[in-house]
């Protein structure tokens, strides 16, 4: 069984800002699939279905990995099995990579997920988000979308679905070789 975790900020303030594009793949994959992200459990909204468990941290960002670890232990799912769908921004916008282990990048949340598991040994699908040239970081993360940015986005949230699918269906190698030279 595989555990797919989009990462985000609970609430609707935060639905459509950069640092929820986690919680915006997975949303796209769940409605691929026909899964209902709806079930609540471990402090996470979730759906199950097709050897899957999708879902996401119904917490804030720097405190992810609680429900992460929670979720994996009441599935039993190793973290090899656990794939981490989050924004980056040292990546240009709506690009997509695929890794296996890794530093948290500074990312808050992606750290949280580490420092409860106690390894980086887990999958990430990351999305780029860029960065602004005057916004500090954090402020930046979570800042909405442009009107500019929501056809780019759109692409983005398609091909990290794709992205994933290929994951799931074909392996991490082959999405690796598909989607990290996009």
């Amino acid at each position: 069984m595989l555990l797919l975790c989009g990462l985000g900020n609970k609430g609707a303030a935060y639905k459509y800002t950069r640092h929820n594009i986690g919680y915006l793949v997975l949303d796209r994959f769940a409605a691929r699939l026909g899964i209902s992200l709806t079930k609540k459990a471990s402090k996470c909204i979730m759906g199950e279905g097709n050897g899957l468990v999708l879902a996401k941290p119904d917490t804030y960002m720097n405190l992810s990995g609680g429900p992460v670890m929670s979720l994996m232990k009441k599935n039993h799912i190793l973290p090899e099995n656990l794939i981490l769908v989050h924004d980056d921004l040292d990546m240009e916008f709506g690009r997509i990579r695929i890794r296996w282990n890794g530093s948290d990048g500074g990312h808050k949340g992606v750290r949280s997920v580490i420092d409860l598991l106690g390894s980086p040994l887990f999958h990430r699908v990351k999305i780029g988000i860029g960065r602004d040239p005057v916004l500090p970081p954090e402020e930046y993360v979570l800042t909405r979308f442009r009107e500019e940015e929501l056809g780019p986005l759109s692409e983005a949230l398609d091909t990290a679905t794709d992205a994933l699918h290929t994951f799931v269906t074909d392996g991490p190698a082959k999405a690796m070789s598909m989607y990290n030279r996009i």
